[in-house]
């Protein structure tokens, strides 16, 4: 026998629905009569489940395109739906720089996605707070504050408690909270410079930002300064220090871009994969903010990630 079987230890504890094929529905695909039986489930995750092994027909793992015969027994063990475990904890590694009673600072590595969301509905950083501070659930979205994106590394402060949660989100408001970020970017920079350009969704491609036309736009303001030029690969590339004033989805990367120097290796904005880049090179490298606690002002720095620091290290600073 070719089917893979479903072992014991793999079922969910929930015990399964049970279903007699009609003489009405023989002759019909199992997706499509399980759709009529269970209609508060789409026939896209019910097919999720069929493919992934958790629907059985007279005790043999079923088929999506399987047609059923009159008194077939259908088997179905229902999957939590992705979202569902959204907010459960997961040990997700990551670095605690410091912590105090109000706040956690963490340095989040590369590739890591900071709050679940389509796609991305288990393996964040929120799951990982969860698991490591328990305390976290009694607070909205976990304590976290601000976002960073899956392929920039660095600094973010989480709250832990709703009253510091409270205080960091209006110091964000306010434009109070300190971040720097280190950002390495096609071509020659200005010395420095300000963006104040609003951002919005992209018309045109959904999962960018623009500054072009976008949709229900919002401000935002950049400010940047240059540190040094050099040569990569036959190019031109300046690293330059960002200051946020705003904290719109994208904005160094669309910032930079409407320049004409979008980030190195961020495709998504005009940027290219040269040598050892890999994803954009942009890392939250400083953090300041009024301690919730009433300690005054705090300081974080972390340095650059070593995917960064070797493409640093090989570029032919003039």
């Amino acid at each position: 026998m070719t089917d893979t079987p479903i072992f014991e230890d793999a079922l969910p504890e929930e015990d399964p629905l049970l279903f007699s094929v009609s003489d009405e529905m023989s002759f019909e695909r199992l997706d499509k009569v399980l759709a009529q039986l269970i209609p508060q489930h789409s026939r896209s995750r019910i097919q999720t489940w069929i493919e992934g092994g958790h629907v059985m027909v007279n005790g043999q793992v079923a088929k999506v395109r399987q047609n059923l015969r009159e008194d077939d027994q259908i088997t179905v063990f229902v999957q939590p739906a992705p979202e569902d475990q959204a907010f459960k904890p997961e040990n997700v590694d990551f670095e605690v720089l410091a912590q105090s009673p109000d706040w956690i600072v963490v340095n989040k590595p590369v590739g890591l996605v900071t709050h679940p969301g389509a796609g991305n509905w288990s393996g964040t950083l929120l799951n990982g707070l969860l698991f490591r501070f328990p305390e976290l659930a009694q607070v909205a979205r976990a304590g976290i504050v601000h976002r960073l994106d899956k392929d920039t590394s660095g600094l973010l402060v989480v709250a832990r408690n709703e009253v510091a949660q409270t205080h960091l989100v209006r110091q964000l408001q306010a434009r109070t909270m300190g971040r720097e970020y280190l950002a390495l970017a096609h071509g020659r920079m200005l010395s420095e410079g300000r963006v104040d350009l609003p951002i919005g969704r992209d018309m045109r491609v959904p999962v960018r930002m623009s500054v072009e036309k976008p949709a229900a736009p919002k401000a935002a303001v950049t400010h940047y300064k240059l540190m040094r030029v050099g040569e990569y690969y036959d190019s031109n590339v300046s690293q330059v220090i960002c200051k946020l004033e705003t904290g719109r989805t994208h904005q160094i990367r669309v910032h930079l871009a409407s320049l004409g120097h979008p980030l190195l290796g961020d495709t998504l904005y005009g940027g290219r994969m040269l040598g050892q880049v890999t994803r954009q090179m942009l890392h939250a490298h400083q953090l300041r903010f009024e301690d919730p606690g009433g300690a005054g002002e705090v300081s974080f720095v972390a340095p650059m990630p070593e995917d960064m620091a070797q493409v640093v290290e090989a570029i032919r600073w003039g």
